[in-house]
């Protein structure tokens, strides 16, 4: 994790304070557990619970030696616990303890990451609804296609991001297991109490099969959540950088006080941030196929999905959840600007309205045919001139307005008639599920 792209906040959940934490207490209820089944003496649970504790620099010097980090930690608390300490890991192997408390600490993660998502969601419904009104020119392909509300626009991506968060909480649900079965998941030296026990303490579900660790599919559905959060993230971006463009210039970034653009160009207000939004979202999206590729592993487990975990799951989780707060800030403060919306509706001088024509004109008994291609001959002396209007040229044009007189063709270019439904579009996004 970069401290540059980390809140505190999720760096504290993939702190090692907060690992061994979750260790001490997966080991402590399972010691309860045991206790409670005559397996360890009486009395062990409770000296395990109040003497128990560890030191981060001790399990490090410990580890040198041994270079098992599971006996590092045990040993260490051991040195805390005393006697009792003997009765620690009982009939337990060491995924039993890693897995469960990894469980723990993707829960806490996803947790954070949806209070997140909830602040986007509520920042995106009220900038979306703030826009309804706005009429601006939709695109497709980046070429001028048809009027539309910039309220609809922004209500496209509010609709993404709470499918995003659907599939976040799905994954989290999936990641809440606990596997505590022994050696290769038999239970032959532990009984399936104390994985019960365990679970229903740490609000987890039990893994139905774990051989020696909780499969890996569930930890690669997780992954694929926060890559499509990424997805979500990086097309608002886009679509926002796009929209500051010179030419374009229908929405921007704000640009504080004392804010500096370019160390050349004094001029410039660059969106920054959407490019940035960009980059830490493709660092999300590429951390999936490591997550797919620790599904596949030796017989009943190997080590080799560990190393790739250390590395993806606190970086995956924290930029992601940098990058929602960045982009909370970015839509909270983005500008609209309305009147180059209205102006750039205008640069075609009504070529987004040929649809309209076109349908009128099979409505009124022209082939469609023949009225595509009468509408589409005005349309290319329009794009061809410098100072044609569409609907001039089609006022102009027999064929057409043999069909078509005037008041009825002027009718079509009501941009109003574009925008009518917006607020139901708006109603129909906020409602789902």
């Amino acid at each position: 994790m970069l401290d540059r792209f980390t809140r505190p906040q999720m760096a504290e959940i993939w702190s090692t304070e907060n690992k061994y934490r979750i260790w001490l207490e997966v080991q402590t209820l399972a010691s309860e557990a045991q206790e409670k089944l005559g397996v360890i003496p009486e009395g062990t649970a409770a000296a395990i619970r109040e003497r128990g504790n560890f030191d981060v620099a001790r399990v490090d010097e410990i580890e040198k030696e041994t270079r098992h980090d599971v006996i590092a930690f045990l040993t260490n608390v051991a040195e805390y616990v005393g006697e009792e300490a003997r009765f620690l890991h009982q009939g337990m192997t060491s995924s039993d303890m890693l897995d469960t408390a990894f469980a723990v600490q993707l829960r806490q993660a996803s947790d954070l990451l949806l209070e997140g998502m909830d602040e986007l969601l509520t920042v995106l419904e009220r900038r979306m609804v703030e826009a309804k009104d706005m009429i601006c020119i939709g695109r497709s392909h980046g070429i001028h296609a048809e009027p539309m509300s910039f309220g609809v626009k922004l209500a496209s991506h509010y609709a993404a991001f709470k499918r995003a968060k659907k599939r976040l909480e799905t994954a989290k649900e999936e990641i809440s297991t606990c596997a505590i079965s022994g050696a290769v998941g038999m239970f032959s030296t532990i009984s399936p109490e104390v994985e019960a026990y365990v679970a229903e303490k740490l609000d987890l579900k039990i893994e139905p099969v774990s051989t020696q660790i909780i499969p890996r599919d569930r930890h690669a559905a997780f992954f694929a959540a926060l890559a499509l959060v990424a997805c979500s993230i990086e097309n608002l971006s886009t679509e926002t950088r796009n929209l500051q463009r010179t030419e374009i210039r229908e929405a921007e970034e704000f640009f504080s006080a004392g804010q500096k653009g370019s160390s050349a160009m004094p001029h410039k207000r660059n969106p920054i941030l959407g490019e940035n939004l960009t980059g830490l979202a493709r660092t999300v999206r590429g951390y999936l196929v490591p997550a797919l590729e620790n599904v596949t592993l030796w017989h009943e487990r190997d080590i080799s999905h560990s190393s790739v975990e250390r590395i993806i799951t606190p970086d995956a989780t924290a930029t992601l959840d940098f990058a929602v707060y960045r982009l909370i800030g970015v839509m909270d403060k983005l500008v609209f600007y309305p009147e180059n919306m209205q102006k750039n509706l205008e640069q075609l001088r009504g070529l987004p309205f040929s649809h309209a024509v076109l349908l009128a004109l099979t409505q009124k008994g022209m082939s469609r045919e023949a009225a595509y291609k009468a509408v589409q001959k005005n349309a290319m002396q329009t794009w061809e001139s410098e100072d044609k209007n569409f609907l001039d040229l089609l006022l102009a044009d027999s064929a057409i307005t043999e069909f078509l007189p005037e008041s009825e063709l002027r009718d079509l270019f009501d941009v109003r008639r574009y925008t009518r439904h917006s607020g139901e579009i708006i109603r129909r996004v906020l409602e789902q599920d």
